[in-house]
């Protein structure tokens, strides 16, 4: 494996972990980084004595073949003082929206198998607010970014596109 490719590989895996916001095992991540498992051990192993060497609040968690990045434990007291606070969207609506960001386009069914059945909620609501498209594919939609997305983030598309095809 190229070292570029390896680094690339690595951030994905680190995206995913941050993203999730849960345990997640190998089959979960297989699913989401479209990478073996073999190469998905080996990077978080990498990445858990990455975030252990480093002077950071984060660390990989590995309960069971589960993984997960959390807040180290003399940090939760942030949390706990974050979580009260109201959102425009709640962290399972993020988490949701930020995967059909990082795999557009991406089927509903896939959502829904990764997030649960809250995820059409979260599709109905993101589609409502004219943030994702949903185009008829068999039985299922293929969710997409729509224009509107990138505006009400102030994100450029040029920059979600040249990111999501460097993987």
């Amino acid at each position: 494996m190229s070292e570029q490719k390896e680094k690339e590989d690595l951030k994905k895996i680190e995206a995913i972990l941050f993203i999730s916001g849960r345990f997640l095992n190998i089959q979960d991540l297989i699913s989401l980084s479209d990478l073996n498992p073999i190469v998905i051990r080996d990077l978080l192993e990498q990445l858990e004595q990455r975030y252990n060497d480093a002077d950071s609040a984060l660390h990989i968690v590995e309960k069971n073949n589960l993984w997960k990045m959390d807040v180290k434990q003399e940090y939760s007291y942030l949390i706990n003082k974050l979580a009260t606070g109201a959102s425009e969207f709640s962290k399972a609506e993020q988490e949701t929206l930020a995967i059909i960001a990082l795999k557009q386009p991406i089927k509903q069914s896939v959502i829904v198998k990764i997030r649960g059945n809250k995820a059409y909620d979260h599709i109905k609501k993101f589609s409502g607010l004219g943030l994702i498209k949903k185009k008829k594919t068999g039985r299922t939609y293929e969710l997409s970014l729509s224009r509107d997305f990138y505006d009400y983030f102030n994100v450029s598309e040029q920059t979600l596109l040249s990111k999501n095809s460097e993987e």
